[in-house]
C-alpha cells in the first residue's frame, strides 16, 4: 500500500481541533510537535490515493496563514503494516477520506517535472552523453547499447513537462519545456550531425534503416509509447523505467537524422526527422489525454477554467499536426 507522510505547519491555535478532526476523518496516523511560540506541526501519515484531496484542503484552509509550510514525503513502508481498509460507502466519507485517482499527487507530479525542465550543465552533459551512446548503437546495430540511451531518457521529463503543463494551464512551465526540449534537441542534433559527417556511416544497417521508413503504424507505436509512459509517470516509477518506454520515440529517431544528415543522406535523414516528429506529437497528445484520464487536474475553479482554454488549444494543435504529418506519410 503507497503511502505519504504529509508534514503541515500551521497557528498553535488550530493544532487542537485539526487534530481532532484529521484522526477523526480515518487518516492512517496524526502527530502534533511544537515548532515555536506561535506555529506547531502535523505529520500525517496518509494513503497516496488520498493525499491530493488532503493536501488541497489544508492548502485551502491555510494558504493565507503566515508561516504556512507544507511538505510531503513518500513512504518506503511502516512497522507494523497496515491492515486493509474496510469498505465504507464513499458519499459518506469527507473529501480527504474519499479514494482519489490511484496516481501520485499533483503536487508530486508538478515538483519532479519543474526539475526536469530546468537547462543545466548536468541536463546538456546528459543530453551529450545520451547522444553518444546513441550514436554508437545505431551506428553498430546493437539494440543492447541504444536501449541504454533510452534509460538516460534526456528529453524524457520536457516533453511530460509539456503535457502536464498543458493539463494545468501553467504557461510557465509550457515555455520552460519548450527552451529545454529546444536545448536538448540543438545539443543532440549537432552531435550526432558532426558524428555522422566524421564517421563513416552505413544507412542500410538495421538499426538506422529501422527508423529512415515511416508507416502509419508508428503513429500508434508513438501513440502506445506517450500513454505508456505518462501513465507510469503518474504511479512515480523510475525514470529510467519509463525512459525505456518513451525515449524509443524521442532520441534514437533524432539521432538518426543527424548522422544521416551530416553523412549526405538527405533523404533519408528526411524519414528520420519526419518519424522525430511524428513521435513528438503523439508522446505530447498521448500525455495530455493520459494525464486527463488521471483526473490531474488544477487546484481551485479559475485554475480549472484557465487550464480548460489551455487543454482546448493543445489538444486542438497536438491532432492537427499529427494529420499534417499523416497525410505527409501517406504521400
Amino acid at each position: 500500500m503507497s503511502l505519504r507522510l504529509v508534514e503541515v505547519v500551521v497557528p498553535r491555535s488550530s493544532i487542537a481541533g485539526l487534530t481532532d478532526e484529521i484522526a477523526a476523518d480515518g487518516v492512517v496516523d496524526v502527530w502534533s510537535y511544537d515548532v515555536d511560540g506561535e506555529r506547531g506541526m502535523l505529520r500525517i501519515l496518509v494513503r497516496a490515493d488520498r493525499t491530493e484531496t488532503l493536501t488541497d484542503e489544508l492548502t485551502s484552509r491555510f494558504a493565507g496563514v503566515d508561516g504556512f509550510r507544507m511538505m510531503l514525503l513518500p513512504v518506503e513502508a511502516t512497522v507494523p503494516a497496515l491492515a486493509e481498509e474496510e469498505p465504507v460507502e464513499e458519499e459518506a466519507l469527507p473529501p480527504w477520506r474519499q479514494k482519489g485517482p490511484l496516481r501520485i499527487s499533483r503536487e508530486e507530479l508538478h515538483q519532479d517535472l519543474s526539475e526536469a525542465t530546468r537547462i543545466s550543465f548536468v541536463y546538456l552533459v546528459t543530453v551529450a552523453l545520451s547522444t553518444l551512446v546513441a550514436a554508437v548503437g545505431l551506428l553498430s546495430s546493437s539494440v543492447a547499447v541504444v536501449i541504454g540511451a533510452m534509460v538516460i531518457a534526456p528529453l524524457l521529463g520536457p516533453n511530460v513537462a509539456l503535457s502536464l503543463s498543458a493539463t494545468l494551464g501553467d504557461t510557465d512551465m509550457a515555455w520552460d519545456a519548450l527552451k529545454a526540449n529546444g536545448a536538448g534537441v540543438t545539443t543532440a542534433l549537432i552531435i550526432s550531425v558532426l558524428a555522422g559527417t566524421f564517421l563513416s556511416v552505413d544507412p542500410t544497417v538495421p538499426e538506422i534503416a529501422g527508423r529512415t521508413d515511416v508507416a502509419l503504424g508508428d503513429i500508434v507505436l508513438a501513440l502506445a509509447a506517450g500513454a505508456a509512459g505518462t501513465l507510469a509517470f503518474t504511479q512515480g516509477l523510475s525514470t529510467a523505467v519509463i525512459g525505456v518506454m518513451v525515449a524509443v520515440a524521442l532520441l534514437p529517431p533524432l539521432v538518426t537524422a543527424g548522422l544521416l544528415l551530416g553523412a549526405g543522406e538527405t533523404h533519408l535523414a528526411y524519414g528520420a526527422f519526419l518519424l522525430m516528429a511524428v513521435n513528438v506529437t503523439c508522446v505530447n497528445l498521448a500525455g495530455v489525454v493520459t494525464f486527463l484520464a488521471q483526473r490531474v487536474r488544477p487546484r481551485t475553479w479559475w485554475e480549472a477554467e484557465r487550464a480548460s482554454g489551455a487543454v482546448k488549444v493543445a489538444v486542438a494543435s497536438w491532432i492537427g499536426m499529427l494529420i499534417l504529418l499523416a497525410l505527409l506519410i501517406w504521400l
